[in-house]
């Protein structure tokens, strides 16, 4: 099926401190990225996951321009449906994830930065850090999951993809929606954080065939938050900041393993002592 190819001009960055959390994918990792390509700081979840599925806290910073990074590990070509507060970056559309939503692909062992969100072919409207109220998710009216960066990579049916050097990108669809003729934005979630449609750059792409298998290997899905609300929640220690009690079903717990069942003296028939 047709989708597009990324002859994106978005400069290949080289490879910085990978995250934590973003090292234990293996074939595919995603790295939120500030204006000059440095890291982002993040902070993954202690807990155990299901399989493929990665979560990690992020701080954000206002105004503060960001790209995401995704680097294919593998010997075959790869798509990746992009989503940020539930809104597909290329079309725009409120996102499911799914393999019939547009996506981009990247080549074996390729690593791609995406700067913002699809306007054209040939353009994208710069992600940055500001209050949900101004965020372009809020203004479709479409809260859902406002503050989560969330990628899903897809492997392709049938094919692997042995030249390197390329680039991919994919889109379906209808073209992104025009931000002018949203509705208002509403004032009513300004104490967390969204992202905005910033600025205009050039970046082309053009299409090219890809047929996506139906579920995900890998997702990521990332959550980033003000530094105060870190600091609250007790993700980082922070001065004049109280750590939250420990919560005993959902922090991390020494007591992994199962200890001796209780002695046999203790108990007599089925009634203890």
């Amino acid at each position: 099926m047709k989708k597009w190819r990324a002859g994106l001009v978005a400069m290949l960055m080289a490879l910085g401190p990978a995250a934590g959390w973003a090292q234990r994918s293996g074939d595919v990792e995603v790295e939120v990225v500030d204006q000059r390509g440095r890291v982002l700081a993040d902070y993954p979840l202690r807990r155990d996951e299901r399989p493929g599925i990665y979560k990690a806290y992020l701080e954000a910073r206002r105004n503060q321009r960001y790209s995401i990074r995704v680097r294919n590990r593998t010997d075959q070509r790869i798509g990746v449906v992009i989503a940020v507060d539930g809104r597909n970056i290329i079309s725009g559309a409120r996102s499911e994830l799914a393999p019939d939503e547009r996506m981009y692909v990247l080549g074996p062992r390729e690593q791609e930065t995406y700067e913002g969100w699809r306007s054209s072919k040939n353009r994208i409207n710069r992600f940055y850090f500001t209050e949900a109220g101004d965020a372009y998710a809020e203004s479709w009216g479409d809260s859902s999951a406002m503050g989560v960066i969330a990628v899903a990579a897809f492997r392709e049916v049938g094919r692997v993809w042995e030249r390197e050097g390329d680039r991919y990108s994919a889109q379906r669809g209808s073209r992104a929606p025009s931000p002018e003729a949203a509705p208002p934005a509403s004032a009513a979630r300004e104490s967390a954080p969204g992202t905005g449609y910033g600025e205009t750059e050039w970046s082309p792409s053009r299409q090219v065939d890809f047929a996506p298998e139906r579920r995900p290997f890998s997702q990521f899905f990332i959550k980033y938050v003000w530094r105060e609300t870190l600091c609250r929640q007790g993700v980082i220690d922070c001065e004049g900041y109280r750590r939250p009690p420990r919560n005993r079903f959902w922090d991390e717990r020494d007591d992994q393993f199962a200890p001796p069942p209780p002695r046999r003296e203790r108990y007599e028939g089925e009634k203890w002592r």
